[in-house]
């Protein structure tokens, strides 16, 4: 009997992944809940298995696969940077990722970071609740459509991000190696370098998976290119901005805040990036509908069904891709 092993992850729903094995394998399948969370755990949940579904915080290492030995990991997100893909491939291990699940809700997110910020809301909210009423409380706050928004990244969610934006009115540029400009050009935006993306932005939005080449691409001498009423939004992940000099721009009030739905640290202990005024942070929540949840649970069963068919499952994640 096939054995599927799900990290004990509240974004993991066991009994769809039941429903859906259940339908789609002709034998039996059984499905068991672990914790995992290191290597080490994930070792051990997984010895005997066919299929382990992994969460945001376990990494799968060259030695976890070697001790392992299954036949697919399943990452429960868009992003696979805790997976070494390379050494899945080279031991005819299958890597697949759910990279459409939540393009609608990381968008919408990372828009309503950019306006909490923009438009001041935090300022605002605390200061009528400490008993204030006045609109200058959120000083100085400029007008969307007089800015322009750049885009860090242009991936499917940076696009439909791209879509909303239109309607505000605010010009777009976007900066991604892998993306032409007649291709953004589709969306009204207007393909720029990376440096221009942060000497013409009012406001950047990241949206690039964390690999080697993006750790810390925001860095101290990106966030200077901004001005003091610069807007910087996270929705990707946490390293890919070097939260130190996020931390010291906003100190030196050389940007006027950031919207982070992801941290360096998760959960954080003691971020000094996370209860100040500037910033507005959501504890990795931007994927977050009911819809989505369901999605990425039908899909990531259906990855480790058409495996353990013998077929290729449409999550693949392809070990020689170029934003590997």
């Amino acid at each position: 009997m096939p054995r599927v092993v799900l990290s004990a992850f509240p974004m993991i729903d066991p009994e769809t992944y039941r429903e859906v094995l259940a339908d789609a394998v002709d034998e039996p399948v059984e499905v068991e809940v672990a914790e995992m969370g290191s290597t080490e755990r994930l070792i051990e949940a997984a010895a005997g298995a066919d299929a382990v579904v992994t969460d945001i915080n376990t990494p799968v290492t060259e030695a976890a696969l070697d001790a392992a030995d299954v036949d697919v990991v399943v990452r429960s997100a868009v992003g696979v940077d805790n997976i070494d893909v390379v050494a899945a491939a080279e031991r005819g291990v299958t890597v697949t990722r759910v990279p459409d699940y939540c393009t609608e809700e990381v968008a919408t997110h990372s828009v309503s970071l950019l306006l909490a910020c923009l438009r001041s809301l935090k300022p605002y909210d605390d200061a009528v609740a400490a008993g204030g009423w006045s609109w200058e409380a959120g000083v100085p706050t400029r007008r969307v459509s007089a800015s322009t928004v750049g885009l860090l990244s242009f991936g499917p969610i940076a696009k439909r991000a791209a879509e909303q934006l239109s309607g505000f009115g605010a010009d777009l540029v976007a900066y991604d190696p892998f993306v032409d400009a007649e291709e953004m050009a589709d969306y009204g935006v207007e393909k720029v370098d990376f440096d221009a993306l942060f000497d013409r932005a009012d406001h950047v939005g990241v949206y690039a998976p964390l690999t080697d080449a993006t750790r810390g691409i925001v860095d101290a001498d990106a966030l200077a290119r901004l001005s003091e009423d610069s807007v910087v939004v996270n929705v990707s992940r946490g390293p890919v901005v070097d939260a130190e000099a996020l931390l010291d721009a906003l100190e030196a009030d050389e940007v006027k805040a950031a919207g982070l739905d992801v941290l360096a640290e998760e959960p954080p202990e003691d971020d000094p990036l996370v209860g100040r005024d500037d910033t507005v942070v959501t504890p990795h929540a931007a994927w977050y509908s009911e819809e989505a949840r369901d999605d990425l649970n039908r899909s990531g069963a259906a990855d480790v069904a058409a495996v353990l068919n013998g077929e290729t499952p449409d999550g693949r994640v392809d070990p020689d891709a170029d934003w590997l």
